[in-house]
């Protein structure tokens, strides 16, 4: 018999665990990106460039622009899960 000398893989982490280490430092993220990015551009400004035809408030661009942030920090958050999961999970010899 042949013993494997490769170190066993952690079992998977719970869901809830999972999407709390994705979503919640990408909240932080988002917030501090929202503050930096208006702190320079007025929301109203950025709509009369972009959308003048549409009727938003200056809260409503905020939280858009909170949600955009956000969205793009989980995005990145999720790709670096997916990149640090150990390999092995995915390369295991095929049953003989």
């Amino acid at each position: 018999m042949t013993t494997s000398n490769r170190p066993t893989d952690p079992p998977p982490r719970p869901l809830a665990q999972r999407l709390g280490a994705i979503l919640w430092p990408s909240f932080f993220a988002a917030g501090v990106a929202t503050m930096l990015f208006f702190a320079l551009i007025d929301p109203l400004e950025l709509r009369d460039i972009t959308f003048p035809e549409l009727e938003l408030s200056r809260m409503a661009g905020y939280t858009i622009g909170f949600f955009l942030f956000w969205a793009a920090t989980a995005a990145s958050s999720l790709f670096t899960w997916l990149l640090l999961r150990p390999a092995s999970r995915f390369n295991r010899n095929p049953p003989q």
